[in-house]
């Protein structure tokens, strides 16, 4: 298969995109992409910071079309776009608000095409052609560049779908960015390759969430992730029916996604995954910890760890992840690989340390951290915790009930939020700086 269409499985007049509370339907799409490919400077690479999701969306066709390159960086901070500027020769920045970076050629999006003159056909995409550079979010360390064709990200999408079941027709709302892996293939790729109507907007306070849930028509989805969800389920305000949740970037705790059926009276859904691979399996929470590859994946383990190719992984990855194979598609996750800890001959990983530390009553946030090594002094675990209302020595209590006491950390910090970036994630560089901010505090 040569080509593969921009998107697929919109009846004539179907709807394509919710923005402002107006309807846009495909044909809009269809010539906003043309309109702006048309205007789109003649360079190989760009940037994509557009905040509103159609218009992200819209960039992102139009570069296809024009056969340029999306870079989607972890982080928009200046040093990383500085160091894109210097790796990719010619990029620019398509956005539809300030950029931030004067230095960085910028093609502000505003407006749309004047008139839909005539029905455009729906493009067709090489498929080997280069779709995207996605960057891993740097949580173990410097971010690293990862090409994805558009074959592989289309095919990734329609795993997805076939995963979900997902009706045609049904409104995604999401509150991760679009330019992270799991928001593209999630709020952009599924609604495009699905016939999904996308959501333009990314509400982030847990108010706005739920009005826009309950302005949308059903069948609607939310698209979101736990550190979303956790402040969400803090509401004691009645629930907009949804008709199903997909919840990513770092394991769920099965009493949120309890409770969260509950108050959504909707089915959740995990999608595990890295940007190397991109969706890799999912598992539906409440019942089972056992996660299922997508179609087509096959996942094999040597004395390196374990390895994910088939359908759209189309080379071979190495998965970061402590992996332990059920047999068929089925297998567990028992944590990060670089987060494996071993004190005192005894083992665990931050991952369940974590796990244990979020599970305290009253703890709304926290994160283990092993420091680097640093020769002549012994290295500990330390915690810093956002637990409102509680002491450190509470939590330090409730904490040893819970794990060995090797694992204890010294020092367990409170601290008013922790440094997330708009996945949730914790990149290590700000956890680093976390680590030295406390320790210049101390003394």
């Amino acid at each position: 298969m040569n080509n593969l269409p921009l998107i697929r499985n919109y009846p004539t007049g179907a709807t394509f995109a919710y923005q402002h509370e107006y309807y846009l339907g495909v044909d809009r799409f269809l010539h906003d992409v043309a309109w702006l490919a048309a205007m789109l400077p003649d360079r190989q690479h760009v940037l994509n910071l557009c905040a509103d999701r159609y218009h992200f969306t819209v960039g992102f066709a139009a570069a296809l079309l024009r056969r340029q390159i999306s870079l989607l960086p972890p982080n928009h901070t200046p040093d990383l776009i500085a160091q894109l500027q210097r790796g990719y020769r010619g990029l620019y920045c398509i956005t539809d608000a300030n950029s931030g970076f004067p230095a960085l050629e910028t093609f502000f999006y505003r407006g749309s095409a004047d008139r839909l003159q005539r029905t455009l056909p729906i493009p067709a995409i090489p498929a080997a052609q280069t779709a995207a550079i996605t960057f891993t979010s740097g949580s173990t360390g410097e971010p690293a560049a990862i090409a994805k064709s558009w074959r592989s990200i289309v095919n990734s999408a329609l795993a997805e779908i076939d995963r979900l079941r997902v009706d045609p027709g049904t409104v995604i709302l999401g509150t991760v960015p679009p330019q992270h892996m799991y928001g593209l293939e999630s709020t952009v790729l599924m609604p495009m390759q699905g016939g999904l109507i996308l959501h333009a907007g990314r509400p982030f306070y847990t108010a706005d969430i739920l009005a826009e849930l309950n302005a949308l028509p059903r069948p609607r989805a939310l698209v979101t992730t736990p550190v979303h969800l956790r402040a969400l389920l803090a509401e004691p305000d009645d629930f907009p029916r949804v008709d199903f949740l997909l919840c990513a970037t770092a394991p769920l705790p099965v009493r949120m996604a309890i409770d969260a059926e509950a108050r959504f009276a909707a089915p959740l859904y995990e999608i595990y995954g890295c940007t190397e691979a991109g969706q890799v399996a999912s598992r539906r929470t409440i019942e089972s910890s056992a996660w299922h590859a997508l179609q087509g994946l096959k996942l094999r383990q040597d004395e390196k760890g374990t390895w994910v190719k088939g359908g759209h992984v189309e080379q071979e990855v190495l998965l970061g992840d402590v992996i332990e194979l059920l047999g068929g598609d089925a297998f567990c996750l028992l944590g990060r690989t670089a987060d494996l800890v071993n004190i005192a001959g005894k083992r665990t990983s931050l991952a369940h340390l974590d796990h244990q530390l979020n599970s305290i009553a009253g703890v709304s946030d926290g994160v283990f951290i092993m420091p680097e090594e640093d020769e002549g002094r012994i290295t500990r675990l330390t915690a810093f915790v956002v637990a409102p209302g509680l002491t450190s020595e509470a939590v330090a209590d409730a904490l040893r009930l819970r794990i060995d006491a090797a694992f204890m950390p010294r020092p367990l910090c409170l601290v008013e939020s922790l440094p997330r970036n708009t996945t949730g994630k914790l990149p290590r560089q700000a956890l680093d700086l976390l680590l030295t901010e406390y320790a210049a505090a101390a003394g």
